[in-house]
């Protein structure tokens, strides 16, 4: 088992509240980031999040290979 890092596409999971001249941005009731409004768009998001052509990804860390158990099941052995 090993961990490998993957990008996530979330943009349809973020909604947005306009306060200040920025849309602040949320994904489940977390701010993940705002959104300058004045001038060309400026992103300015939480280090596990980036843009990237009009979508929002988040960046999750995954196990990859099989599934490890901390004990294994034997005769007489418990789970």
């Amino acid at each position: 088992m090993a961990l490998k890092q993957q990008k996530i596409d979330v943009t349809d999971s973020v909604t947005g509240k306009i306060k200040n001249g920025e849309m602040e941005l949320y994904l489940e009731n977390t701010c993940i980031g705002k959104i300058m409004l004045s001038g060309n768009l400026q992103y300015d998001l939480d280090h596990h999040f980036e843009a990237d052509q009009q979508k929002i990804y988040q960046h999750v860390t995954i196990t990859d290979g099989p599934d490890a158990k901390y004990t294994d099941c034997d005769d007489g052995g418990w789970c």
